[in-house]
């Protein structure tokens, strides 16, 4: 029996040998880049642009460049592989398969049946046009070629090379059926903008631009450029639009450069029609412009387009408004007369009917806002503005679920589920009620949490003493009022949470955003701090190898402490409380003595109850236009503050010397967080990524910082060479379970691009680490910043990771390798740049 089971060891071995052996003579197979390029046909391989004989390596054209060859990853064309493992010529169909392969088909419709041989066909048809979905070569093609030439001579005349001259030559290898295509541009001298001369044909457009002291864009001296002109138009038609004049558009704009001089110089003249009229069927006719206003507003709150044509049995005026139900008016007009920027009389602006539809939107009360003006017949400057709103329901249910892993918490669940009642009180407020569950396996078993919360967000600003009006509607306020509360079992030390938030924020513009957290108390109970030492066995162990020397010092028989949860932690903190008052021990044995303290320390801050009553501000830019956008920057700034106005009303203080209110430790410190992301697009199909962070926490009047507050390190979205609350404080490597700070910086740089159709890869660099700045007696030197010199202790983490994009997500896989160990005391760079020493994080979306 035993040598049956020996031999089948060795023969799936010998399985796994010839698999491996297979699909690389598979692979390498495939790497025959030019595997289904046809005889006379050749694969490109490089693009070349010269400009003025100087090789132009930067990819400011390549947009303009209609071939490109097949992409690559660490110089080879992966994709390409995977295609070519494929064949143009195989079967299409199952009836094909079967008579090209009989035998093969035959026998399977033996033993199974018709339907068992049609999908095993189709199996392999389906692998093969999975193959055949990757990239094809790219065969080089006269035409496009061509058409790349005019597309770089034509980009350059709008540069102002009006002389300039674009050859393109293909450089063939027909042995190997490659090529590659050289583009010569030579721009020539370019062309200066002279007299700039202004015509407006209509007084009342003329009146217009005057009055506005609108400063051209177009400037004698400057280099042409068609791009400026472009913009000059586009602020002349905005400048109208807003002051308006409605049917204005751009076709009434002309610009008329002299092409007949010969000294590299150009006239220009701009000419603005006074009748170049467009109605509102696309039409142009010949009429005057005139500004127009608003003169009838109405608001139809349950539009649908099946129902249109039914009568509103209700109708409400406010403010000059009329708003309009086919029922009864589910909302009430005050609030939602907030949303709308225009008043009967006012002059039509373009801004002010964006801001309409964007606040409309932002109540996401809505599935669909539509506005529409119309000319009032008989008033040539008077427009009527229908507003139509498709509510969205309701009631609506939520329900979202997610895998986690970690360092602490095996492989486990979660769901949330949620109800949302849109416009609860006719204010087109939401009322949302969440219920959250998660289960797990931690280390030491299995652990739960339950939680529920009820918020109420309300699209205005609800403050006294009339503080509402000092952000106006056109930011779009905001206020939040949630409460909730967690319940822990068997993670950490059992905590439950009583969270109480009131949150106001604004868009001071588009770029900009304004939050400002009022009230943000939570509340923080450790309900089976007994478990201490057994969750945080790395301390136990610390406190019981002190308590082998201080038996054999003083003859007393702490050692070992008891391991039994119902007496652990009580003959744990008494040893703790002997070693405290032990003098001697403290002469004799100075580090045993600190390392007690130490863990007498944790102790109390890690299973001290906290109220965190927290009054922050955060300022957030974010120039990202949308999630298409890979040329932007981001920084958020948020400063915040505990206990300083509870902490007046209180002057009791607990055994600990810590203040206490209701006799709960009350968290005092203050906080700052800098974050700062930059995103630069590389090619059309690369992103380059870079984020840095800094914070830091100061605490006053001896309070301590409570766990959930402080800093950390390491982690999928962190530095991922470490796992969570692995790495620091500084360049100590306590060992510990958990290790947190007070002050952190954290830096990374990820360059991201495309593997084969929504495969993306990714390389990076993390930096960084945490540190103590409290000036507690309790903590080592080495963990300290102390100054700039503490900078040596910044870890660096470098890997590289494979992204699946699913549209609505990214799930996220990064391999993270220690370059630099800053607590190893000799050889700290690259001594455990393997993959035995490497962290493997799994994650969803994009670490920054």
């Amino acid at each position: 029996m035993k040598n049956t089971i020996f031999d089948l060891k060795c023969i799936a071995k010998v399985m796994k040998k010839l698999s491996f052996y297979f699909l690389l003579i598979l692979f390498f197979a495939a790497c025959n880049s030019t595997k289904h390029v046809a005889e006379n046909e050749h694969m490109l391989t490089r693009n070349y642009i010269f400009i003025d004989n100087v090789k132009d390596n930067s990819s400011a054209l390549e947009k303009y460049i209609l071939q490109k060859p097949n992409p690559r990853l660490l110089g080879a064309p992966i994709g390409l592989y995977f295609h070519n493992l494929g064949d143009h010529e195989k079967p299409k169909t199952a009836l094909k398969w079967g008579e090209k392969h009989p035998k093969k088909y035959k026998i399977v419709k033996n033993i199974f049946s018709e339907k068992q041989s049609i999908a095993y066909a189709n199996s392999f048809i389906k692998l093969n046009n999975w193959f055949l979905s990757y990239d094809a070569p790219v065969i080089i093609s006269d035409h496009k070629i061509k058409r790349t030439s005019d597309n770089l001579w034509a980009y350059y005349k709008t540069q102002g090379y009006f002389e300039s001259e674009v050859s393109a030559t293909i450089i063939r290898d027909s042995i190997h059926k490659k090529a590659t295509a050289e583009y010569r541009i030579n721009r020539g001298r370019p062309t200066l903008l002279d007299t700039i001369k202004l015509k407006t044909e209509s007084l009342v457009l003329d009146s217009i631009y005057k009055d506005a002291g609108m400063r051209s864009l177009l400037i004698s001296g400057d280099q042409y450029n068609d791009k400026v002109f472009r913009k000059e138009a586009s602020n002349v038609v905005k400048l109208f639009r807003n002051s308006g004049i409605y049917h204005f558009s751009e076709a009434a704009l002309g610009f008329y450069v002299d092409s007949t001089r010969t000294d590299y110089k150009t006239n220009v003249e701009f000419l603005i029609a006074k009748d170049r009229f467009k109605d509102d069927k696309g039409v142009y006719v010949k009429k005057d412009y005139k500004v127009h206003r608003i003169k009838e507003i109405n608001v139809f709150t349950d539009y649908s387009y099946t129902k249109k044509e039914e009568i509103h049995k209700d109708t409400v005026t406010y403010n000059g408004i009329n708003f309009l139900a086919h029922r009864k008016l589910k909302y009430n007009p005050k609030y939602l007369a907030q949303s709308i920027f225009f008043s009967a009389g006012d002059v039509y602006k373009d801004t002010l009917r964006d801001l309409t539809r964007n606040h409309l939107k932002s109540l996401n009360n809505f599935k669909s806002t539509s506005i529409k003006f119309t000319p009032i017949s008989g008033l040539d400057n008077a427009l009527k503005m229908d507003l139509f709103l498709a509510p969205k329901e309701k009631f609506t249910l939520g329900f979202e679920t997610e895998l986690t892993h970690s360092n602490i918490r095996n492989i486990g669940s979660s769901a949330k589920f949620s109800l949302t009642n849109r416009n609860a009180f006719r204010g087109a407020e939401l009322l949302k009620f969440s219920f959250l569950g998660s289960y797990f396996n931690a280390k030491n078993g299995p652990g739960w949490e339950i939680g529920a919360d009820a918020s109420l967000e309300f699209p205005r600003l609800i403050a006294p003493f009339g503080l509402s009006k000092l952000v106006p509607k056109r930011m779009s306020p905001r206020t939040l009022f949630s409460l909730g509360s967690s319940f822990q079992k068997n993670i950490g030390l059992d905590r439950q949470t009583f969270t109480f938030v009131s949150d106001y924020k604004w868009q001071y513009n588009i770029k900009k955003t304004i939050q400002l957290e009022l009230f943000n108390t939570q509340y923080i109970q450790n309900l089976n701090v007994n478990r201490f030492f057994d969750i945080y066995s790395s301390e136990f162990t610390n406190l019981n190898t002190v308590a082998e020397v201080y038996d054999i010092a003083n003859g007393t028989s702490y050692f070992p402490l008891a391991t039994d949860l119902k007496t652990q932690a009580s003959e744990s903190l008494r040893f703790i409380k002997a070693v405290a008052s032990n003098n001697g021990f403290k002469i004799s044995n100075s580090s045993d003595y600190n390392t007690v303290l130490n863990i007498q320390n944790r102790y109390n801050i890690v299973t001290s109850d906290f109220l965190i009553p927290t009054l922050a501000y955060s300022y957030t830019y974010n120039s990202q236009i949308d999630f298409k956008d890979n040329n932007f920057s981001f920084f958020k700034a948020r400063f915040s503050n505990s206990g300083n106005l509870l902490g007046l009303l209180s002057n009791n203080y607990n055994v600990n010397g810590k203040k206490t209110l209701f006799k709960i430790p009350l968290a005092q410190y203050f906080k700052t967080d800098l974050e700062y992301k930059r995103f630069w697009s590389i090619g059309s199909n690369s992103v380059f990524g870079f984020r840095t962070f800094l914070g830091a926490i100061l605490t006053y009047d001896n309070s301590d910082i409570p766990f959930t507050r402080s800093y950390f390190a390491g982690g999928s979205n962190d530095i991922r060479a470490w796992q969570t609350y692995e790495l620091g404080p500084g360049s100590r490597n306590s060992g510990l379970e958990f290790n947190v700070g007070s002050f952190k910086f954290l830096t990374s740089a990820e360059y991201r691009f495309d593997l084969v159709s929504s495969l993306k890869g990714a390389l990076f660099l993390d930096a960084g680490n945490i540190w103590d700045i409290s000036g507690s007696e309790f903590v080592d030197e080495d963990s300290k910043f102390n100054d700039l010199s503490s900078l040596k202790d910044i870890a660096i983490g470098s890997g590289f990771g494979i992204r699946y994009d699913l549209n609505f997500f990214v799930l996220r896989f990064d391999i993270g390798f220690k370059t630099y160990e800053p607590y190893l005391e000799e050889s700290k760079w690259f001594k455990n740049y393997n993959f035995a020493s490497a962290v493997y994080n799994i994650g969803i979306n994009y670490p920054f």
